[in-house]
């Protein structure tokens, strides 16, 4: 496993990502990209830390040390270890950056157990899954096609969806775009393939493929947003942009301009069958859920002591609407992790002696947290109020002689928090939920897990081929057997008088 020195340094290999029109020579020293490299550094360090150490990584079957969730787990006790070292990483970034090395490792750490799947490409899932463990990459994953004709099957947006368009004796050459790489700029490789179904069409199988590919390979182009880390680089200090100076996982667009990948990096070539199943069928949808709901729960934590202590120097923990309102982030805060524990303790049975979170709860994660992020957030709004943006421009105003006295007058907070300390826990909150950050930072949690009615349908679907659905209406039918017209069918309760039956059918 590297550090973070040599994370860095790994980053630092010829990739082209594009910002402001211009192309960034290295990520690393780049003020879009710099602080959250630094970030992702961190947790490479802390795979080393003799106190962290422990709690982040275990021996794999192949001898070496890895994260624990780039391992499958085979227990009950094992995926809760993972998930505590899951929490244990988020809590690095405070639950603010979500799609960190263990996210991908929700599908890399279950390619050993389910490389039978990946008919004629299973030697290469099982060589992507030690790799994986020794190396403890990086991995971003673009799965989405870009918004353009969605409603048109794949082979009609071929200018434009990634396909496969020539084969090679050591490989096949693809072009295509495709979206949301989410710190892409940042990762060692991107993993491509399709969330939606292959709608083939006319029996054209180019877009029937799943692969890894690394990012500085030739033709690959990373597009990235606007950095958020960038604009509260040049506009304030870390004062003012605690979160948005280090934390923005940079989203972008990967264009793939003719890019060779060789036969090794590829899980399936012209398969429907795997191309459209890999995430429903490889246990990748429970343990991807089991990442970002444990994320999310830390994320929760954070929020919490931020409510308690913006309140507490506001003066106004002491009212009842505030406390009710402080109860209820804590009971979301509470449930959340409640369903990161049942995903564990409760596992569902995986391929080759492997276990997988459970799925039910999984959906419940889903459907939840979308909804949750925008409530908290107006909860902060409601509580916090106008002293959100009643603060003072920047840091430099604290240092100006002419305009501190002021400040330590009119901004101080209640119980002799000085203006110093309750600007600084405002800035704070504000840049969690107000600044660009914080709005693609409330756009990620809407969507994290799929479009919002996707999200619901699959709920739906889950329960239909677990046999669920049956079982709920059993349950009801149940009830409707206890009577009929004639009274209750079951000697356990003293039926109605035979002449208020004739009267009722009457």
């Amino acid at each position: 496993m590297m550090n973070g020195k040599e994370y860095l340094e790994s980053l630092r290999d010829g990739r082209v990502v594009y910002l402001n029109g211009e192309k960034v020579e290295d990520v690393t020293a780049h003020p879009a990209y710099q602080n959250a490299a630094r970030s992702i550094a961190r947790l490479y360090d802390a795979l080393h830390d003799p106190e962290k150490a422990p709690i982040l990584t275990t021996e794999t079957e192949y001898g070496f040390r890895t994260h624990k969730f780039f391992k499958a787990s085979t227990s009950a006790e094992e995926l809760l270890e993972a998930r505590d070292a899951m929490a244990e990483w988020s809590k690095l970034s405070y639950g603010f950056m979500g799609r960190t090395p263990d996210y991908k490792a929700a599908f890399i750490g279950s390619l050993g157990p389910y490389a039978d799947f990946y008919k004629g490409f299973e030697d290469n899932a099982r060589r992507w899954y030690k790799k994986a463990q020794k190396d403890v990459p990086f991995c971003n994953h673009t799965i989405v096609n870009p918004q353009m004709d969605r409603d048109q099957p794949l082979h009609k947006n071929k200018d434009v969806f990634v396909r496969a368009v020539e084969e090679r004796d050591d490989g096949v050459i693809v072009s295509g775009a495709k979206m949301v790489g989410t710190s892409a700029a940042l990762t060692h490789y991107n993993f491509v393939a399709n969330y939606s179904p292959v709608d083939l069409g006319e029996g054209d199988q180019s877009h029937a493929l799943i692969f890894f590919v690394p990012m500085n390979a030739p033709g690959l182009k990373i597009v990235s947003r606007q950095s958020y880390e960038e604009i509260a680089t040049k506009l304030g200090t870390p004062y003012d942009y605690p979160l948005s100076s280090r934390f923005d996982e940079n989203d972008a667009v990967i264009v793939l301009d003719n890019v060779f990948i060789p036969w090794e990096d590829i899980l399936t070539y012209k398969n429907v069958d795997v191309a459209n199943g890999f995430r429903p069928k490889t246990g990748w949808v429970n343990r991807y859920t089991f990442q970002g709901c444990t994320r999310f729960a830390v994320k929760l934590d954070f929020m919490v002591g931020l409510l308690l202590k913006a309140t507490e120097m506001a003066g106004t923990n002491r009212f009842r609407g505030v406390q009710a309102n402080i109860g209820e982030v804590m009971s979301w805060r509470n449930m959340f992790w409640a369903i990161s524990t049942a995903m564990a303790t409760n596992p569902e049975k995986g391929a080759n002696g492997c276990v997988l979170p459970n799925g039910t709860y999984a959906t419940a994660y889903r459907v939840f947290a979308p909804m949750v992020w925008p409530k908290i957030k107006e909860i902060f709004e409601q509580v916090a109020a106008g002293g959100l943006i009643q603060l003072p421009s920047s840091a430099k105003d604290f240092l100006n002689p002419e305009l501190r006295p002021y400040l330590d007058q009119y901004y101080k907070g209640s119980g002799g928090v000085s203006a110093e300390e309750r600007v600084k826990v405002m800035k704070l909150i504000w840049d969690a939920i107000g600044t660009e950050f914080g709005g693609r930072n409330e756009l990620y949690e809407i969507n994290y897990a799929g479009n919002h009615e996707g999200i619901r349908l699959d709920t739906l679907k889950f329960a239909d081929n677990s046999g669920q659905t049956d079982k709920f209406k059993d349950f009801v039918d149940q009830a409707l057997s206890d009577y009929d017209l004639s009274g209750w069918t079951s000697e356990d309760w003293i039926n109605p008088e035979k002449d208020q039956v004739k009267a009722v059918r009457n």
